[in-house]
């Protein structure tokens, strides 16, 4: 039997008359990267935003690491967001402050009694694992798309969490930086032993960095497996279309 550290029972989630989620049931498992396909609009960004309270489903159950985050008080829930990485579509990076200090503020926020030694530690130790040590005294602006990125995970990391979410990390990159950004996630589940959701509709990224996938369609999962099992025989025209429009010019 494998560790679930996401369990996701029955969940519904509407806009107004835009059912977005219908019955989704979902299983990460310890120290996997699991890869979440689905067209833009098709509820991959909502799903993972349930996941952190950010937004609440209609109905249904979400456990994390254990806790029904329904049941949780907000201290509580705070604590459980602490071992959760989110990594923004945007990187997300505070364009008032250095490299540096981005990477400070979750660590001093949430950490209270470092020493400034063991502050330049950490941040130098992450900023070294995504390959940017020289930008740490750089401004957001000075850095590249794929720079942005890398430094995105490397503020998640900071505060170690169990588990990383990963929201269409490769969007609006180059092909040859898609290439890193995917390395980098394989990388991060080594290094730090994460269990990762990966949101995309990239199928160069879900092959490369998915042990598992599972395409959402029209608010439910239509098909999980790994890669070949989703695509090789696929019988649903919507998901034939999908690797049609990824890989066929």
């Amino acid at each position: 039997m494998r560790e679930s550290v996401i369990e996701i029972r029955g969940l519904y989630k509407s806009f107004g008359d835009n059912d977005v989620l219908q019955g989704v049931d979902l299983d990460l498992y310890k120290g996997e990267n699991l890869v979440v396909l689905g067209k833009s609009g098709s509820g991959k960004s909502v799903l993972i935003k349930i996941l952190v309270k950010l937004l609440t489903q209609d109905e249904g159950s979400v456990k994390i690491l254990g806790q029904d985050t329904a049941k949780l008080n907000l201290r509580d829930l705070n604590k459980l967001r602490l071992k959760i990485g989110f990594a923004f579509q945007a990187a997300a990076l505070y364009d008032s402050m250095t490299v540096r200090e981005n990477l400070e503020f979750p660590l001093t926020r949430n950490i209270k009694g470092l020493s400034r030694k063991e502050i330049n530690y950490r941040v130098e130790e992450l900023l070294d694992s995504v390959g940017l040590p020289n930008t740490i005294n750089q401004m957001p602006a000075e850095l590249s798309g794929g720079q942005k990125k890398r430094i995105g995970v490397a503020r998640t990391l900071i505060l170690n969490p169990e588990i990383m979410l990963y929201d269409e990390p490769t969007a609006g990159l180059d092909p040859t930086t898609c290439i890193d950004i995917n390395n980098l996630i394989n990388q991060v589940r080594e290094q730090y032993k994460t269990s990762s959701i990966v949101i995309t509709h990239d199928l160069t990224c879900a092959k490369q960095t998915g042990d598992r996938m599972a395409v959402l369609i029209e608010g439910q999962f239509k098909a999980t497996g790994s890669f070949e099992e989703v695509f090789a025989d696929a019988k649903d025209p919507r998901i034939k279309s999908f690797y049609d429009y990824n890989f066929i010019t």
